[in-house]
């Protein structure tokens, strides 16, 4: 083998890879694509059937085509809802404590008591219907 500052002369590389000793680089290279490309494929199926392994188990509550809420559609409805059930009790205290305030300072029957705990569930009221007819997408707006 003739050497030149450490390194194979390219005619004898090229000798070498006429005769078979060592593979070339483009050929281990597509060997190890080959590779690469079985494993993705390996994978892509096994989780594709656990996705449909999924779907079945799952399908009775999700209906008969088995396309059920998105994962983040339960998350969504829970917050909708708490924020609804805070918006109407809120205002519904507001009223009753101002209500409540007013009768003590005066001195009186609960006449105040009641009309500003009316006044608090129209405002509780107000602010469901306003929140419920609001586009869906219009979060940030």
């Amino acid at each position: 083998m003739a050497e030149r500052g450490g390194q194979p002369d390219k005619d004898q590389r090229a000798q070498d890879e006429r005769r078979g000793d060592e593979p070339s680089e483009d050929e281990s290279r597509e060997r190890e694509n080959e590779g690469l490309r079985a494993r993705l494929d390996k994978l892509s199926n096994a989780l594709d059937a656990q996705q449909r392994d999924g779907r079945k188990s799952s399908g009775a509550w999700l209906g008969q085509d088995g396309a059920g809420p998105s994962p983040g559609s339960i998350g969504n409805a829970m917050s909708l809802a708490f924020r609804v059930l805070s918006e109407f009790v809120a205002a519904v205290i507001v009223g009753a404590f101002i209500g409540w305030w007013i009768d003590r300072l005066a001195g009186t029957t609960p006449a105040f008591l009641v009309t500003f705990l009316l006044m608090g569930a129209a405002a509780g009221f107000w602010n469901v219907y306003r929140i419920a007819i609001k586009p869906p997408g219009s979060e940030g707006r």
